[in-house]
């Protein structure tokens, strides 16, 4: 008698147990409600992977958005860059393609490959040599005659195979840069963890912004640091945006440069903060 009273007491204690489960599940909201909640911080793909919408080029000695050679093209959801209807030589055609947005505090990740030859007539600095740009000046205050946009430039470069040719230099375009707390008033800085890319892997960088102080990353691993960006008054387009004696380079366009070797473009995605 006492053993059946026992196993009748646990019975019903099981299925207590077994109610009261299920009724906090029900409480609980569904996982997939959760799930499709927009995220505050969520990466955003801004190329689209079939045309240039959303982005303006520039080339030096050409109107905004003349697309000189159709030198920035989408083929089969790649953002490249090219040369081959340059004629005989690239000559002082460098520019630039930006992305039609003003930005502060974010970070950007982007996904590139050199392919090919070097441009004909390109500098010797040209090979396997682009940049990707931020705190860039507006697309429409860049002269007609302007080799370079003022900017703080992520130097890509690619090896040749052999030697050791690191990317991730910091390169200001009419722009200074602390490092470790000291202005650096180099034109490139190169970056304190070298990595040299050979061939044409798919490589991914990423350029955090917060705040006035910057870092670069490749493939996860962050080789270069920097902080509050300044305006160079001795360069004659960069003093234009000093303003009231205050030099300080807060915000800008992210853009992509034409050098001078072809280079291809994928998932450029954004975080903004």
């Amino acid at each position: 008698m006492q053993a059946s009273k026992t196993k009748y007491l646990n019975i019903l204690f099981f299925t207590i147990t077994l109610l009261i489960v299920i009724s906090c599940k029900e409480k609980q909201p569904k996982k997939l409600e959760v799930d499709e909640e927009k995220s505050e911080n969520e990466w955003t793909a801004i190329f689209n992977g079939k045309d240039l919408s959303g982005w303006t080029m520039k080339i030096n000695g050409y109107p905004l958005a003349e697309n000189f050679g159709n030198t920035f093209r989408v083929e089969d959801g790649i953002l490249s860059i090219r040369y081959d209807e340059y004629g005989p030589e690239l000559g002082e055609r460098f520019g630039a393609l930006f992305y039609d947005k003003v930005l502060t505090n974010y970070r950007l990740k982007v996904e590139y490959r050199f392919v090919g030859e070097t441009a004909a007539g390109a500098p010797e600095w040209g090979y396997r040599d682009s940049g990707v740009q931020i705190h860039t000046q507006p697309p429409n205050t860049v002269k007609l005659n302007q080799r370079f946009p003022i900017c703080l430039e992520y130097n890509l470069h690619g090896g040749n195979g052999v030697d050791e040719r690191p990317l991730g230099a910091i390169c200001g375009i009419g722009t200074h840069v602390e490092i470790d707390g000291v202005k650096s008033t180099s034109s490139c800085t190169p970056a304190r963890v070298a990595r040299t890319f050979h061939g044409d892997q798919w490589v991914i960088v990423e350029i955090d912004v917060n705040e006035g102080k910057m870092k670069h990353f490749v493939n996860g691993e962050e080789i270069m640091s920097y902080s509050n960006p300044t305006y160079n008054p001795e360069n004659e387009y960069a003093k234009a945006f000093i303003k009231n004696g205050n030099d300080s380079v807060k915000s800008g366009y992210i853009s992509f440069q034409s050098n001078s070797h072809p280079i291809d473009f994928r998932k450029i995605e954004l975080l903004e903060y």
